[in-house]
């Protein structure tokens, strides 16, 4: 049987002022009560064109941050323009049509449409619901899996330029370690590393002030690559506050994920961050998850341990680590 999607519960609570229970997060996630409204420091805003400064921005904002914002990135506007529109047209479609993409958990993939995908120990649920597909490398690519209406065409040329991009940030994150500005990609799987891209689709919530779209975490991959709609809600959480993250048009929100953070032996940070809802808009953004493949070892680098400085992580597959995080189990 078919989950029932938030955006059929969304489209039958129109004018309500109430939601189901299992959406009302707990009091102390609830962004009414804990989004902070005092004055913050901005998230970096890094310009790629400044090829004098850019490596040394974007290690610095790794270190401190975990996230940063990309500008002048070199995607044509009318690329990025085409990702979004046909991901709001998929989500148009009749519920019928979308369900025969649905995701089957049988399966081992998450490919495919749905909703909530992590655990939560009190039952609750995310306001949100989700489209993923491989992009990259071809050999992951599975066109069943992608719609027909609209045409996936658009996805894969925004993957062509991301490439680009991924390999700067990687050069960057390398040399901010002082190592060979292609080790973090060697490390990852070279030509062979994963990109999944997701489609988060955040209907209108009669109460925003109760619900997330997505719950606080950090992302299991190596680096993520975000582009939003302009409807804000990203939150990330810097000095125990959670705070907005302002809306910059054209950028590109680079998130750090788990398994830089693991190959750097914690020099740089995995980013907290969640997502809240709109009452009146649909919130949309198109993340793309950079990730070794699944059967790579990924451990701290040889570089950065030492009986002074021990390993802080374990040493494994990296499906091994996304089944212990999604699952909740100890690492």
């Amino acid at each position: 049987m078919a989950q029932v999607k938030v955006q059929a519960i969304a489209s039958m609570l129109q004018s309500k002022d109430t939601i189901p229970p299992e959406y009302v997060r707990m009091k102390d996630e609830q962004p009414g009560a804990t989004t902070y409204r005092g004055p913050a420091p901005a998230v970096p805003v890094i310009d790629l064109a400044d090829t004098d400064r850019v490596a040394d921005a974007i290690a610095d904002a790794s270190r401190e941050w975990g996230i940063f914002q990309l500008v002048n990135h070199g995607i044509p506007a009318a690329v990025i323009g085409e990702l979004q529109r046909v991901g709001r047209e998929f989500f148009e479609l009749p519920q019928e049509e979308k369900e025969a993409y649905a995701a089957d958990p049988r399966s081992g993939s998450i490919e495919g449409y749905g909703t909530q995908i992590q655990k939560d120990p009190n039952g609750k649920k995310a306001w949100g619901d989700y489209l993923f597909h491989n992009v990259w490398p071809p050999s992951r690519i599975n066109h069943a899996k992608w719609p027909r209406q609209p045409s996936s065409e658009a996805n894969e040329e925004y993957t062509k330029y991301l490439l680009g991009i991924l390999d700067k940030i990687l050069d960057s994150l390398s040399l901010g370690l002082g190592i060979e500005g292609s080790a973090l990609k060697k490390a990852m799987g070279g030509e062979e590393m994963d990109m999944l891209l997701k489609i988060n689709y955040y209907p209108p919530c009669p109460r925003p002030d109760l619900a997330l779209g997505v719950v606080a975490h950090s992302d299991l991959s190596a680096v993520t690559i975000l582009v939003p709609n302009d409807v804000p809600g990203l939150q990330i959480s810097k000095d125990d506050r959670w705070i907005d993250l302002d809306y910059v048009p054209g950028a590109l929100i680079i998130h750090i994920g788990d398994q830089i953070e693991i190959l750097s032996n914690g020099k740089y940070k995995s980013v907290l961050h969640r997502a809240t809802v709109s009452k009146e808009k649909v919130r949309i953004s198109w993340p793309v998850f950079c990730s070794p493949p699944p059967e790579m070892m990924v451990g701290p680098l040889p570089q950065f341990v030492s009986d002074q400085n021990p390993a802080k992580y374990k040493t494994k597959k990296y499906k091994d680590y996304q089944y212990c995080k999604l699952n909740k189990l100890p690492q």
